[in-house]
């Protein structure tokens, strides 16, 4: 059961949409972003997590709990044990939902060309290594900002 309700988890948390600097989808193709430029001036490690996979976690586990739990006795007794495996699985799974939603990020503080000082927490990427000094891009869309070295 543990096993299903973490399959179940990973198969989500692969789903989940790329938070890194680099990565947009096809809903922001062709949109204006406005850009500012800036130094950074300070880099923490946070951690990220997300609710939304904790959640599916919680369901799916649930779900698999209870379908395992009627499978137990018969009358009153399976609808009991259906009830207390519904709980155990989604007790698992929230936390393995839990664990895979959890992403090592940072928050970049930024001193803008403009004086105004801004920070902004995107996912670490592997790809894009981040140091106090470094001039960075920081495209706005919306409520979306993300933070690339400037060219």
């Amino acid at each position: 059961m543990v096993a299903v309700a973490m399959m179940l988890s990973f198969g989500v948390a692969g789903c989940a949409q790329n938070p890194y600097g680099d990565a947009y989808n096809v809903g922001e193709a062709r949109t204006m972003q406005t850009v500012l430029t800036g130094t950074i001036t300070k880099l923490d490690a946070v951690t990220m997590s997300s609710d939304g996979e904790s959640t599916i976690g919680t369901l799916a586990g649930a779900a698999i709990g209870g379908i395992l739990g009627s499978k137990i006795g018969g009358g009153s007794g399976s609808d009991i044990a259906a009830i207390g495996g519904a709980l155990a699985g989604g007790a698992l799974g929230n936390s393995a939902g839990g664990a895979v939603g959890k992403r090592q990020g940072v928050n970049i503080v930024i001193k803008l060309d403009s004086g105004r000082t801004v920070a902004v927490v995107q996912q670490v990427d592997p790809n894009m290594i981040f140091r106090v000094g470094q001039r960075v891009d920081m495209y706005q869309q919306g409520n979306t900002t993300r933070v690339v070295p400037a060219n």
